[in-house]
């Protein structure tokens, strides 16, 4: 496979690990509100003239689909990031990088449940790896203080909004569609620009300024737009489970912007439970085999797996 295959991913997990960093400098720039909102209002105006056209002729298909878009549109947009910006306030960029990558080993498990795919190996025994390295980062290094409720805001938030986004992956997997990905993606950020409005005029309305328009432009364009493109590429090019596994790069590249500009220090809680994490995610995506075995061996689909 050429090694030009595998930029897209990693430019797409690169531009996230950035806007981890994002969301940390605008804690004290814009509201949560604010950026959520103003970030796919700005995508959707860049997306119109080129996407329009398309979504019209498929709007028979859209006006069906509606509440299963509106949902995908919370979900992978509203929840996603706009926990994530509440989250900032109350956690590091590192934690946050290290959390998102959460997001893999979530959807096995979520597909274990919902679209009904047999619990592997992996999955089972890197889900427990990886839940003791969630304690450990949540716990500050002491596990057992989860007892006591010592949790920092910031980092629950970013369990759920991880859970939201792997959820959004799950879904949009069940639900099949008769739209081009382009004009799938184009009538979300629509529904998400409807659902972050009240929240938006519900305040503060931040207004826009020298301080923070670039950090609208970084989350509306490049993390919006350009990874968009660029994770559809590599999964066309080097498929969905190849894709994902650049995710776990997400803790190191987080963690490294980080100490460029915010000056954060990793620590060592925050070492062990990322490896914690990034051991079961790995395990997750490669021992694939079944724990229960189909109750119809003779069929050839089912000898071949």
């Amino acid at each position: 496979m050429p090694l030009m295959y595998f930029l897209p991913p990693l430019a797409t997990v690169l531009i996230w690990s950035g806007n981890m960093t994002i969301n940390q400098l605008s804690v004290s720039a814009i509201a949560p509100s604010s950026i959520a909102f103003l970030r796919w209002l700005l995508a959707l105006a860049v997306m119109t003239p080129f996407v329009l056209p398309a979504a019209l002729r498929h709007r028979d298909e859209i006006r069906r689909q509606w509440p299963r878009l509106a949902l995908l549109g919370l979900l992978g947009m509203g929840l996603w990031q706009g926990l994530a910006y509440v989250a900032a306030e109350t956690t590091s960029a590192t934690n946050m990088g290290i959390l998102a990558a959460m997001v893999p080993l979530l959807t096995v498990l979520l597909s274990a449940l919902i679209l009904r795919e047999p619990p592997t190996l992996g999955g089972v025994v890197g889900g427990m790896l990886a839940f003791i390295g969630v304690t450990v980062l949540l716990g500050r290094g002491n596990p057992l203080s989860l007892l006591q409720l010592q949790v920092a805001f910031g980092d629950a938030l970013m369990v759920v909004a991880a859970t939201c986004y792997a959820l959004y992956g799950v879904m949009l997997k069940r639900w099949a569609m008769n739209l081009p990905p382009w004009v799938m993606l184009y009538a979300q950020v629509c529904f998400a620009v409807l659902i972050l409005l009240p929240p938006y005029l519900m305040g503060p309305m931040t207004p826009v300024n020298g301080q923070n328009i670039w950090l609208i432009l970084y989350a509306g364009i490049p993390a919006s737009i350009i990874t968009t493109f660029l994770w559809m590429r590599a999964v066309r090019q080097i498929g969905a489970n190849q894709s994902s596994i650049f995710i776990n790069l997400m803790p190191l590249f987080s963690a490294l912007i980080a100490m460029a500009f915010l000056g954060e220090h990793v620590a060592g809680f925050h070492v062990a439970g990322g490896l914690l994490i990034l051991a079961g995610v790995i395990m997750a995506q490669t021992l694939t085999r079944p724990l229960t075995r189909s109750i119809t061996p003779d069929k050839p689909s089912n000898a071949q797996q």
